[in-house]
């Protein structure tokens, strides 16, 4: 028996703590928390000290940390923060893939699709951020295999590759959908042979000379000849037409020019950048083609 300090039994304890009888002898059974002592009866007894660890047991099964580790930090073979620590990365891994599964649970409710289609999306959506960077990597090596890129060529190769090392801890709907979207785009043999045909052309002397300036002219002008609905086949057309393009431009360099801007004028292309935006948490720049398809049939007017 003890020396007289005050001691309870698994009844005195369960009402105390809060715990079930049965986890306290179940504890006790299994070497967790050992009885300091025992009743004349054979009952189970337990000084203040050892109620002190029942309550530290039940705080650490209720942050979800096994009997195995609770066992070696009674033991002292490990300190609570360095259980914490591994628990707490093991949380984190378990709410991203909950908060990943709930986005695609609701991907799959607002696109209504197959099972064919919900079987897809789950599996594109648990790639991991190495698996999805090696489908845009592969995408791209294939896609420029046996080109020569130039300086600007190679810069946007690099850009095209830029996918977030994960998918946000919540990621939205649309950042699945955007996921699942780029999966498929970048699938497409006329989208690689489009992207082959542009860099290929990227290497025009037009194209260096007008590329960059063309784009702020045509979004600031030919967007305002479509807000104001004026055809590009028309006269009024055709003075818009004068504030993008120099009306003295010689009639190759024209034709060179339409054939280029009929080539990287792409709604996929666009629309990649677009999802690669999403991917990363940025807001997509607003459509330019409306503004470049507006450019090319004024063009093809006037030429």
């Amino acid at each position: 028996m003890s020396d007289g300090a005050e001691l309870y039994t698994v009844g005195q304890i369960a009402r105390r703590t809060g715990l079930s009888v049965h986890t306290i002898r179940f504890w006790s059974d299994s070497g967790l928390i050992a009885p300091t002592d025992r009743s004349a009866g054979g009952y189970r007894l337990y000084d203040a000290a050892t109620v002190a660890r029942f309550d530290l047991v039940r705080a650490l099964r209720e942050l979800g940390i096994g009997l195995e580790a609770v066992q070696k930090i009674l033991a002292r073979q490990a300190t609570v923060a360095e259980v914490a620590e591994v628990h707490a990365r093991a949380l984190d891994a378990e709410i991203k893939a909950l908060q990943l599964r709930r986005a695609v649970l609701r991907t799959i409710a607002e696109r209504g699709g197959t099972t064919e289609e919900t079987m897809m999306t789950h599996k594109l959506a648990q790639l991991s951020a190495a698996q999805r960077r090696q489908v845009i990597d592969e995408f791209i090596d294939d896609t420029f295999s046996g080109i020569t890129l130039d300086d600007d060529a190679k810069v946007v190769a690099k850009w095209m590759r830029e996918l977030p090392d994960e998918l946000p801890d919540d990621p939205t709907p649309g950042q699945v959908d955007a996921w699942i979207e780029l999966s498929d785009l970048v699938t497409g043999e006329d989208f690689r042979q489009r992207l082959r045909q542009i860099a290929l052309t990227g290497a025009s002397s037009v194209a260096s000379r007008y590329g960059y300036e063309l784009r702020s002219l045509t979004l600031e002008h030919a967007n305002r000849a479509i807000a104001e609905s004026i055809p590009p086949d028309s006269a009024e057309g055709r003075s818009v037409l004068n504030q993008i393009i120099k009306p003295g431009m010689p009639a190759d360099e024209r034709s060179e020019l339409h054939r280029w801007l009929e080539t990287v004028a792409d709604a996929r292309v666009e629309r990649y950048w677009q999802l690669i935006a999403v991917l990363n948490g940025r807001e997509p720049a607003p459509s330019a083609m409306p503004a470049f398809t507006w450019l090319i049939a004024a063009i093809r007017a006037h030429s």
